[in-house]
């Protein structure tokens, strides 16, 4: 890939293996929007940028080249060989249809705390309401960062609060749950900058020490921000994958790589909901 300046924009060629609109609305995220000229607007720890996909271009702009290849290609995962992925996972009959139908899903390498708080406010929720829970939750507490959207609130600002601060949330139940999270990382209790360098089981365990977390909001913080590619969090669609398809068990050659099996086999699934019964 090369990253070439036309006009103030930065445009990254030769992205293959990737679908930028899929990878962003395929559920393991939640603050891209979508802008009327195409564009999709982000922020990502406290970094904003707006981003469009042309074929195998993708075009940046209120960011730098720096900022591209140091941030921007990690966070989408363009630096990993998904064509080589694709080809082992289409060994298998079933991900060989998930492949094929949506090629350009890409697990993305997200900040460790929004992602603990986003999938705390998935529970028992849609998307739209998800959305817009975590939009009223920055919009309160968040940084302003000089852009059209607030960085994440920190640990730190969320720890601070009471439930009764957080009412403008509509977020019900979940308020307890975030403000725990905050004040474990706050102080230390939950040092999430060191859980990559866990084993899976000790990581999922320092997770699950959050007031309201199980295995599957723990497995959506392992997987989507601490590269722990072998985890499943199984939804209810997953589940009723496992049931249907893989009653004995995943390939055994495709173990470490099964969480971005997953999302292929995952969006496949809430497409053809008339297959998986």
């Amino acid at each position: 890939m090369r990253i070439v300046e036309k006009d103030g924009q930065f445009h990254l060629q030769g992205v293959g293996n990737f679908d930028l609109a899929l990878t962003l609305d395929c559920g393991q995220c939640f603050r891209w929007e979508i802008c009327p000229d195409g564009f999709w607007q982000g922020v990502v720890k406290g970094k904003f940028c707006r981003v469009r996909q042309q074929k195998c271009t993708l075009v940046f702009t209120h960011t730098d080249r720096k900022t591209i290849r140091r941030f921007w290609i990690p966070y989408f995962s363009l630096d990993r060989d998904y064509a080589a992925l694709c080809r082992d996972f289409s060994c298998d009959e079933v991900l060989c249809r998930a492949v094929a139908f949506a090629p350009g899903i890409r697990v993305l390498r997200q900040d460790p705390w929004e992602t603990l708080c986003s999938f705390i406010i998935s529970q028992n929720n849609n998307i739209p309401r998800i959305k817009g829970i975590i939009h009223r939750l920055c919009e309160l507490m968040g940084e302003d960062i000089g852009a059209p959207m607030k960085a994440f609130p920190s640990p730190q600002a969320l720890a601070a609060c009471t439930a009764e601060d957080l009412s403008p949330l509509r977020a019900g139940f979940r308020a307890k749950y975030l403000l725990d999270a905050a004040k474990k990382v706050a102080d230390g209790s939950l040092p999430l900058d060191t859980l990559k360098g866990l084993d899976t089981e000790n990581a999922r365990e320092m997770l699950m020490t959050v007031y309201g977390v199980g295995k599957k909001v723990a497995d959506c913080v392992l997987l989507y921000s601490l590269e722990k590619y072998e985890v499943i969090p199984l939804d209810v669609w997953m589940k009723r994958v496992v049931s249907q398809y893989y009653p004995n068990g995943f390939p055994p050659h495709l173990a470490k790589d099964l969480g971005i099996a997953q999302q292929y086999l995952f969006h496949y699934a809430r497409c053809h909901g008339d297959e998986i019964k």
